[in-house]
């Protein structure tokens, strides 16, 4: 057996390996592109294999794909068609698609090496000769027939962005809001003192601390699902500019319904074809959203951080599961690993943010965006790092999170800012002033307000009672 074997596209001969199922048009392509060694994402490789296999699937129910065309195929090469185009929707040839994010702008190299891919794997599955020179189930006029990579690429990165946002990342979201509305329910009866710029405040309970967090994670559930409703209108059946030239009227309309009942996610056929193939603003918008989801996990995280720092030294209102060891020189020490991890994850995709709008402002000249393969790579690792990040964030620590009441309280009946209750009493100033002379003495505002009978004990104890203070007078 050969290393390597020859094959002519139209601009000559080719070496490539001996048993790849990708042709020509890949191989010229690995070796145009040596640039990052970063594959297309696994969830953009399998939703081409789905497009493709939508595709197919309508072709074939159109009736032309076995009509009387340029090359009809058999009912058996029809079924080995959709079988292969499954099997790299199902990621069984992931190992098969070469080429480097950083392509061709409109992502044609990889279209064509999904073509290629699936035209040899079918040929093969239909009992031919995958290498012949004779392409009984052709690359170009079978499995791209009806499509133009200009609204194909596209459409699968809708899907696949579409799936990571609607299978792991709203889960993941709704998993950690749960949990964080959990602990703010049983943490309802723990007093604990405010803060307002890092700096003393006016009491609060740790579950309204903690719900204040769940509600957070919870809008951002409605975000995730804005950043899914932007990317719903599919391209497919545009064709290579919009026109739908060489596609069935009814294409486009149908691949969609098919990616909808495969996927359970509402995809439609886009509105107007000359927007959807020539802009990304559907990537972008739904980028935007994302964006705001990572600000929300990075904040919620360094929340947890703050009220978890010490153990002796710190806050320590709330006690954050021991991972593993922080430190190769102080032993015992632990550190809020998990917070950590989400927040870069969260810092990386708000950067990524930058990156998809410079791509969808500058990128759609015409009829065409010419940034598709790094906008379809930078919205998938950001979904990936949100969707991952807050579920393991969610498990390792939201999961087995722990109050510690004592510190919660020790500093409430010391806090300067419990004058804030005798505001109705006497008054802003005279209260201040109270304030400065607890602070200078060292004494609570209680032993103060003693000392110079600011209030008849009864008033007093009504005046600062901490619970009081943390809900509005009835």
């Amino acid at each position: 057996m050969t290393e390597y074997r020859m094959q002519r596209d139209s601009m000559g001969e080719v070496r490539l390996p001996a048993n790849a199922y990708y042709g020509a048009q890949t191989q010229r392509a690995v070796e145009n592109f040596p640039i990052s060694g970063q594959r297309l994402p696994a969830e953009l490789i399998h939703a081409i294999g789905l497009v493709k296999w939508a595709a197919a699937s309508v072709n074939r129910d159109l009736g032309l794909l076995t009509g009387s065309g340029k090359r009809p195929l058999s009912e058996a090469e029809v079924d080995a068609l959709l079988a292969a185009c499954r099997e790299v929707a199902e990621g069984r040839l992931d190992d098969q698609f070469p080429i480097d994010v950083y392509q061709t702008g409109s992502g044609t190299s990889s279209n064509m090496n999904a073509n290629e891919v699936i035209s040899n794997r079918a040929i093969e599955l239909a009992g031919d000769d995958r290498f012949g020179l004779a392409k009984p189930i052709h690359p170009n006029d079978h499995v791209n027939l009806g499509q133009s990579t200009n609204d194909i690429f596209p459409t699968a990165i809708h899907v696949a962005a579409a799936r990571g946002i609607h299978d792991r990342l709203i889960p993941a979201l709704k998993r950690a809001g749960a949990l964080l509305r959990e602990k703010a329910a049983q943490w309802q009866g723990i007093l604990k003192i405010g803060r307002t710029h890092l700096a003393d405040a006016t009491p609060l309970s740790l579950g309204q601390e903690i719900g204040g967090l769940a509600r957070q994670l919870e809008l951002s559930v409605g975000r995730a699902d804005r950043a899914l409703e932007a990317i719903l209108e599919l391209p497919a059946g545009g064709t290579a500019v919009g026109s739908g030239i060489n596609t069935h009227c009814e294409f486009g309309a149908r691949v969609a319904r098919f990616l909808a009942a495969r996927t359970g996610i509402p995809f439609v056929e886009a509105a107007d074809h000359f927007e959807a193939n020539a802009q990304r603003d559907g990537l972008v918008e739904s980028h935007g959203q994302l964006r705001a989801v990572a600000v929300t996990l990075f904040n919620v995280a360094n929340n947890i951080r703050w009220l978890g720092s010490g153990p002796r030294c710190g806050f320590q209102e709330i006690k954050i599961p021991d991972l593993q060891p922080g430190s190769s020189i102080m032993p015992g020490k632990v550190n809020p690993v998990m917070s950590e991890s989400l927040m870069q994850a969260a810092a990386r995709v708000i950067g990524n943010d930058q990156a998809i709008a410079v791509g969808g402002a500058a990128g759609g000249q015409f009829q065409l965006n010419i940034m598709m393969p790094m906008m379809g790579d930078v919205i998938l690792e950001s979904i990936r790092l949100l969707g991952g990040g807050v579920l393991a964030f969610a498990a390792k620590c939201l999961e087995n999170l722990q109050p510690n009441p004592e510190a919660c309280e020790a500093s409430v009946e010391k806090s300067l800012a419990l004058v804030t209750g005798l505001n109705p009493y006497i008054g802003y100033e005279q209260a201040a002033a109270l304030a400065k002379e607890a602070f200078k003495t060292g004494k609570t505002i209680r032993q103060i307000c003693r000392e110079q009978q600011i209030l008849p004990e009864d008033e007093l104890a009504e005046a600062l009672d901490p619970w009081r203070m943390t809900r509005p007078v009835a």
